[in-house]
């Protein structure tokens, strides 16, 4: 069991500010989970459909754990460094799998590709225990976070399944509009380009993925350059489930194969979650970004309100869920509160005493909910921001906070933060809690008006009055408004949605079916003999018509 040693004293607000330090959270030949370490090789490719050797340069894949002996981080794996010619390659091979919509995957019934994909899961859910052991140990979640990924995902595919027939079977078959007789149902767009995140590789991956598939849409998945090991366990799989070139993967740094990829302009869709930064990047390389379908789930710097009235139990509670839970890594997270000033000493008290008491250690430790960070450079980052907030007059106000063992960061409480701080305006994308004071919600909407990020917010109060005016605010401002609990995605059936540079598009089961599809009609004049004799036969015989159910379409006929 690792054992964290807690901080010295907090430093005054006027002295130089270095994060405090601890021995590294590592392990040995001696701790149990020794064994169990994974060693992922991902020199291989999966391009066209052929997972093949590579024998080009690769890159060693560490875990946030270290190792004791050597006092580094551990290696557990290695991925293939793809340039630009092999990039190229592959979406070369993705264009060739939907010739210009006439390949086996879009041309493929309905029915037939649901099937095909619940066999990928089916194969997937067979290596369950692997992929959930290495996302532990690549990016430290912990046990039971690890597992639930999974799990969601494969919920999310049910779900996703379920949704798509039921919505095909309320929408598809013959109606006549004034005359016109018309049959409307979805279809692919074309080669999708996916890069997902680090911090869930699985399950947000996928919640774009699986729809684009199952759409008819051929897709090119880049790599995250940390948390990629867990998809390089499915290259097999999905090789022998898809059509030759469905799914091909690339790995390697994205500056160097992404823009390629892009420039080919073979991509018809992008379904990217990452930084606004690097979204504008992709988009500006694409030669015809008229025809670019663009998915885009970005940054995000969630305030939660702590109004004068609020049951403080409940603030404090779910404001620490809300902004450690995966050590604050998470687009979620709430990444900033603003308490009013008559309760905000109380507040920050409970709020500190709080996160203090928080587990923290290896990702298979029972109970443990801090682990350590798989970013390498990510606590030098977030000691920049504490030490500017302290720099201007903030304090970490809670014990240990800001402790560094090794990649292992204790959370720190940052009070009170101010409009001058970095932590005001910077999405810290890590266990940071900065904690500012208002004293008119006028303060609040100024807050929301001047942020160039929209995606949440999470009030906290009992009363109508107070909640009211910061609903209307809020609801031109961010896509989810939370009452009295912390920020969040889920249930999978609501919106996930968000403004500004926080995403273009909206995520949902039911919305993402939509986002990677477009409507394609069939249409003639009702009162011809010809069509009406078409419109019954048609649907058994033609693969784009055929129909989900063993009950007939809708026929207005």
């Amino acid at each position: 069991m690792f054992v964290l040693l807690l901080a010295p004293p907090l430093m005054s607000a006027s002295a130089p500010f270095a994060l405090p330090t601890a021995p590294p959270a590592s392990v040995d030949a001696s701790d149990s989970m020794w064994d169990s370490r994974p060693f992922v090789d991902g020199r291989k490719t999966c391009i066209g459909g052929a997972v093949e050797a590579w024998s080009g340069p690769s890159e060693e894949v560490t875990s946030p754990v270290f190792d004791a002996r050597t006092g580094k981080r551990l290696v557990i794996g290695q991925l293939a460094t793809m340039g630009e010619v092999d990039a190229v390659r592959a979406v070369e091979a993705s264009a060739a799998a939907w010739d210009r919509g006439q390949g086996a995957w879009p041309q493929m019934s309905l029915a037939e590709r649901i099937e095909r994909v619940e066999g990928a899961v089916a194969a997937l859910k067979e290596r369950r225990d692997e992929i959930v052991n290495v996302l532990m140990w690549e990016i430290a979640k912990n046990s039971a976070d690890a597992a639930a990924e999974f799990d969601r995902t494969v919920a999310f595919i049910g779900k996703t399944i379920e949704t798509l027939r039921r919505l095909d079977e309320e929408s598809a078959g013959w109606r006549v509009v004034s005359g016109v007789m018309a049959f409307v149902r979805r279809a692919a767009v074309g080669v999708m380009m996916l890069l997902g995140p680090y911090n869930y590789p699985f399950n947000e991956t996928y919640a774009a993925l699986i729809p684009a598939l199952l759409m008819g849409n051929v897709v090119l998945m880049k790599i995250p350059n940390v948390g990629g090991l867990a998809h390089v366990l499915t290259f097999e799989v999905w090789a022998e489930a898809l059509p030759k070139g469905t799914l091909s993967f690339i790995s390697g740094s994205g500056r160097a194969t992404v823009p390629p990829v892009m420039r080919t302009g073979l991509v018809d869709v992008l379904g990217f979650i990452g930084g606004s930064k690097a979204g504008d990047a992709i988009l500006k390389e694409h030669p015809a970004p008229h025809r670019l379908k663009a998915f885009l789930q970005l940054d995000a710097k969630n305030l939660g309100v702590v109004a004068p009235d609020a049951d403080l139990d409940v603030a404090v509670g779910q404001c620490v869920v809300g902004s450690t839970s995966y050590n604050g890594q998470r687009c979620t997270a709430i990444k900033l509160i603003l308490v009013h000033h008559s309760i905000a000493d109380e507040f920050v008290r409970r709020l500190a005493s709080a996160v203090a008491a928080l587990p923290r250690g290896l990702p298979w430790e029972e109970g443990v909910l801090i682990t350590p960070l798989p970013e390498p450079k990510k606590p030098a980052y977030l000691a920049e921001l504490v030490g500017d907030a302290v720099a201007k007059g903030a304090r970490v106000v809670n014990e240990g906070g800001g402790t560094l063992a090794g990649a292992l960061m204790t959370p720190a409480v940052v009070f009170p933060v101010s409009r001058e701080m970095r932590l005001w305006h910077e999405e810290q994308f890590g266990p940071v809690i900065p904690v500012g004071v208002y004293r008119d919600e006028a303060e609040v909407v100024e807050y929301v008006r001047s942020s160039p990020f929209g995606q949440q917010a999470a009030l906290f109060t009992q009363s109508t009055d107070a909640a009211a005016p910061l609903i209307d605010a809020l609801s031109t401002s961010v896509g989810r408004i939370n009452l009295n609990t912390q920020c969040g995605r889920s249930p999978d059936e609501l919106p996930f949605s968000g403004r500004r540079s926080s995403a273009l598009g909206t995520m949902s089961v039911s919305e993402a079916l939509r986002v990677f599809s477009t409507e394609t009609v069939v249409a003639g004049k009702a009162a011809q003999e010809p069509n009406r004799r078409l419109a019954k036969e048609l649907p058994s015989s033609s693969a784009f018509m055929r129909a989900l159910a063993d009950t007939p379409y809708r026929d207005e006929l």
